[in-house]
């Protein structure tokens, strides 16, 4: 399933989640990959790769190629990345016949709400992987860290030349603390060019899994793996777990 979100208003997606929000945690991003490996790494696969925010910033240390579930996100990105390759796919069942020196794979691992679904995604990312290699996995929450939130992200195009911004609340909750998922109600204020605003309210659900439950299905694909404190300024210590594996030679 494509959500609002990722087509009707890709065109906002840098209004909402502007790229230079990034380079601080793409930083930290590249930083493990580089170090994880056994070798310098110079290619990079992001699965799920969205508009491209992190891509603008690793792009300076890596070769990427960049699959996305979305053709609309794609657009976006290569408007933003256009010496990056884009490629159509789903992150469970793309196939590229090549490997990398590394993976990524950002926030949108969350939309793998089964277990089974997250280990097709493993597969993907130990199949793209060179014996040496490091992947990295960047969920939004494991069931040992998740708080309920309500955000609001957006912002305006240059006042003296457009009209155009974009204003989105997020609800995060969690309805059943015994199942996989979690659920994040969208409610977006979209002003457009002609003075007309509107609202669109969508619902996503997300993958909900123990740090354990993550730690065994990348042992089962194969990974040696471990997860990593989140270090970023804006973020409370502790909050956030990332995953880097190492592909065994």
């Amino acid at each position: 399933m494509t959500h609002t979100f990722y087509s009707e208003l890709a065109p906002w997606w840098h209004l909402l989640s502007p790229p230079e929000d990034y380079a601080e945690e793409a930083a930290f991003f590249t930083k493990h990959l580089k170090d994880a490996g056994d070798s310098p790494a110079r290619t990079l696969l992001e699965l799920g790769s969205g508009g491209g925010n992190n891509a603008f910033h690793m792009k300076a240390d890596f070769d990427l190629t960049l699959v996305d579930l979305s053709p609309d996100m794609l657009t976006i990105s290569q408007s933003l990345n256009p010496e990056c390759k884009h490629i159509e796919g789903d992150m469970r069942t793309v196939r590229l016949d090549c490997q990398f020196d590394g993976v990524f794979v950002h926030d949108a691992v969350v939309y793998m709400t089964t277990e089974t679904d997250l280990h097709l995604a493993m597969e993907t990312a130990y199949m793209h992987c060179r014996p040496g290699g490091a992947v990295l996995f960047a969920p939004d929450h494991l069931k040992e860290t998740f708080y309920e939130s309500a955000d609001v992200d957006g912002t305006d195009e240059d006042r003296s030349q457009s009209l155009r911004g974009i204003r989105s609340f997020a609800w995060t909750f969690d309805p059943d603390p015994d199942d996989t998922t979690y659920t994040v109600d969208y409610a977006h204020m979209v002003h457009d060019t002609d003075g007309t605003t509107r609202i669109i309210q969508e619902q996503h659900v997300e993958g909900l899994f123990s740090r354990a439950t993550w730690l065994r299905l990348l042992s089962e694909v194969g990974f040696a793996a471990k997860a990593v404190p989140f270090d970023h300024s804006e973020v409370e210590p502790g909050t956030y777990e990332v995953f880097v594996c190492i592909k065994p030679v």
